[in-house]
């Protein structure tokens, strides 16, 4: 299910990131990039608004194209367009 060639033609695109039943987030996926472990590791990095900062959790994710997901994220990087958060598969 998960796996990085899913992942690479949805760079570029918007996800919501919901933080609970009401409240959302737009995410957008910024780099999906192969891990230095095994053949099967790789990361996915999202932008969001740099507000509210998100603390590392489970969060779901949606997109058109995919089913819903739960992914753990963890903010990386703030930079001048918002928070980076990122999910560490493999």
């Amino acid at each position: 299910m998960f796996t990085l060639a899913r992942f690479e033609p949805l760079v570029g695109s918007r996800f919501t990131l919901r933080l609970d039943d009401a409240a959302e987030l737009p995410a957008q996926l910024i780099d999906a990039s192969a891990g230095r472990g095994s053949a099967k590791s790789f990361s996915l990095t999202f932008e969001a608004p740099a507000e509210p900062a998100l603390p590392q959790r489970i969060y779901r994710l949606e997109h058109p194209q995919l089913d819903a997901m739960d992914l753990f994220l963890v903010p990386v990087a703030r930079t001048a367009a918002g928070l980076h958060y990122e999910a560490v598969f493999g």
